[in-house]
């Protein structure tokens, strides 16, 4: 089973981010993606901060008890504060980073990506806003359409284990799993 564990933005994040996307300037849009095939901006029910990939035939059972499991010895961590603030490019995608309020809270936001299964040294949240199939993005044109953005503040309340259906087209999400942050006390 395709899984991965993501965290979501809060609805106010992705409105605020969505209400940007839908404001651009669509001469600036076609220049700045000019030469890339298939540019697409991704549909913002899909936006999320993939913590960790866990393989095309992950076990569900092992991936989401190591997942509660982890989170479990984090209960004296806050939520940690975040926002989507900057832009960049890898190959094929255009993203939008992810900002902590303080360095408490970007410590919090490895210890996730450690108790997710990542590796929280070589860890770069960011969030998926566009992808391209062909053509090579200007380095600093297409992320510079999001230089100046910065996004509310939101709390992570909880991890989800994410099914990746690939079908025709994107792939279908389905939460398999969630996990509170901090954990729901059990007594």
């Amino acid at each position: 089973m395709r899984l991965f564990t993501a965290l979501w933005p809060s609805e106010e994040a992705v409105r605020h981010l969505s209400s940007t996307v839908d404001r651009l300037d669509p001469d600036l849009v076609a220049e700045a993606t000019a030469g890339l095939r298939k540019f697409r901006f991704t549909a913002p029910q899909r936006w999320h901060l993939t913590l960790c990939f866990h393989g095309d035939d992950a076990d569900q059972q092992h991936v989401t008890d190591r997942l509660e499991r982890r989170v479990a010895q984090l209960r004296a961590a806050d939520p940690p504060r975040l926002r989507l603030a900057g832009a960049g490019t890898f190959r094929g995608v255009l993203w939008t980073g992810v900002e902590a309020a303080t360095e408490a809270d970007d410590i919090t936001l490895r210890a996730l990506v450690r108790a997710a299964g990542g590796d929280p040294h070589d860890y770069r949240a960011h969030l998926t806003i566009a992808r391209w199939v062909g053509g090579r993005a200007d380095r600093e044109l297409l992320p510079g359409l999001f230089a100046d953005y910065a996004g509310p503040w939101w709390q992570c309340r909880e991890l989800t284990v994410v099914c990746s259906d690939l079908r025709e087209g994107a792939p279908v999400y389905r939460t398999v799993h969630r996990a509170a942050v901090p954990p729901e006390s059990s007594g």
